[in-house]
């Protein structure tokens, strides 16, 4: 994993950022990412991620790194899981307590998986995803 990270900070810096910071967590196979570089880089973070997250995996399978590796860039990735989690347990509650479904707006995998794990412990409602590719999103029921 080491060696990856140096990777990483090549790459950043051959992309002509020059105030960055990689951190790297080996035992969960997570890079989080720093780059200040201003304000017009918020807008692009949903996208940079995808593609450094991309640009990692295949870093890594170059190096025979097997396993997942999970990108964050400028904390985007744990705000939006802390957004996501809070939106989840919103929707239980309102199903609760309205004993009708609860549709959440369309999500990645990713995102849903956190939702189905949030809300699996809760007694009162379910989960359930509908739809296809894009328009894939959770369904929060009550029982």
């Amino acid at each position: 994993m080491e060696q990856l990270k140096e990777t990483i900070q090549r790459t950043i810096g051959l992309m002509g950022f020059s105030d960055f910071s990689v951190d790297c967590d080996p035992a969960g196979h997570r890079f989080s990412i720093f780059i200040n570089d201003g304000q017009w880089l918020k807008e692009w973070l949903p996208k940079l991620i995808g593609d450094f997250t991309h640009l990692t995996r295949l870093m890594g399978k170059k190096l025979n790194i097997e396993e997942n590796i999970y990108v964050d860039l400028n904390h985007y990735r744990r705000e939006r899981e802390k957004i996501i989690v809070e939106l989840a347990k919103a929707a239980a509650r309102r199903a609760a307590i309205t004993k009708n479904e609860v549709k959440l707006p369309a999500m990645n995998a990713y995102e849903r998986r956190l939702v189905h794990t949030e809300l699996a412990t809760r007694p009162d409602v379910t989960t359930e995803s509908l739809g296809e590719k894009f328009e894939r999103c959770v369904i929060v029921k009550p029982l």
